[in-house]
């Protein structure tokens, strides 16, 4: 081996954390993960030899930490060009093709997905820390209460990474694919130390408690828009209908049907028109919010969930 090559895997790790500095954090994490799973079992494989010996051996098969480095950014690269999503005709244009090219950005239909179902996740999150930390302090005297607070940490963890490939499918932002790596066999109290002192336990619990007040907003604010412009929008086309001889008191509704604060019969096309373009306004509106609040989410997600300096 030579002068600079590892001799331990905590070793290797540090040197290939510094040949990926500079790189997403979410792929950081990913690298890391994989040799210290692949590099730990070729240890546990090798029972007789020192973890040097095992490197040296492996040099030839895994790489040096500035070979995996240059690996890892290169198939980022590559998965980054094949995943990216086409942009818009309109997106190189100005004034009404760039306000109502919006709709033709996938990212914008699922940014209000992500936003509509925040609340559910929001909901779930926050009752699973709140449950979770009150039944470890109350468990913390017995023996089932260090299991018990593992099993909870971990949990979060799962969920964490879950959320982040779902944040990833919405927005297209970078997140972690593999969790963190435990490490090597410890005690658990010493497992319970760690995870105390790893910033990400705590960043993790607030952001899935952030995500209630987050998903509430956001429902809110999306169901909103969507109440208000599609209304607005339809108002044209039911004032049409009526010209024609529907009848909406005959069909669907008991009374007159009441949008923009008047009776359906009230509203001349002039003003249904006026609406109608209030409306589309609105959703156009709050599909560029969407967008724009997907993309401020991520980079929030990125910051509590993926590890600090990774």
């Amino acid at each position: 081996m030579s002068a600079h090559a590892p001799r331990s895997i905590d070793e290797y790790l540090k040197q290939l954390r510094a040949a990926l500095e500079g790189q997403d954090p979410a792929l950081i994490q990913d690298a890391l993960y994989d040799a210290e799973e692949y590099l730990r079992a070729e240890v546990a494989a090798h029972p007789g030899k020192s973890e040097a010996d095992v490197l040296e051996l492996i040099a030839s098969t895994y790489g040096a930490p500035e070979e995996v480095a240059a690996a890892y950014r290169d198939t980022e690269a590559k998965v980054r060009a094949a995943l990216k999503t086409p942009l818009p005709a309109a997106a190189g244009a100005s004034g009404w093709k760039r306000f109502f090219g919006v709709y033709l950005d996938p990212r914008a239909y699922t940014s209000v997905f992500y936003m509509l179902l925040a609340l559910a996740t929001g909901i779930l999150y926050f009752t699973i820390v709140v449950t979770g930390l009150s039944l470890s302090f109350g468990f913390a005297i017995l023996i089932i209460g260090i299991p018990f607070f593992l099993a909870f940490i971990g949990i979060t963890r799962v969920i964490a990474l879950g959320e982040g490939r779902l944040i990833e499918a919405v927005t297209g932002e970078r997140m972690p694919r593999r969790p963190v790596h435990p490490g090597p066999p410890a005690g658990w109290l010493t497992r319970i130390g760690e995870m105390l002192r790893d910033a990400r336990t705590w960043t993790t619990l607030l952001y899935m408690l952030l995500m209630l007040p987050l998903g509430i907003v956001y429902f809110t604010v999306t169901v909103t828009g969507l109440a208000v412009g599609l209304a607005f929008t339809s108002l044209p086309l039911l004032v049409l209908a009526r010209w024609l001889g529907w009848d909406a008191n005959a069909t669907v509704f008991s009374d007159d049907v009441h949008i923009g604060g008047w009776a359906l019969s009230d509203h001349s096309m002039v003003s249904a028109l006026i609406l109608g373009a209030i409306g589309v306004t609105v959703v156009t509106l709050l599909m560029h919010a969407a967008r724009a609040i997907g993309r401020g989410h991520a980079h929030l997600a990125k910051a509590l969930l993926v590890v600090p300096g990774a």
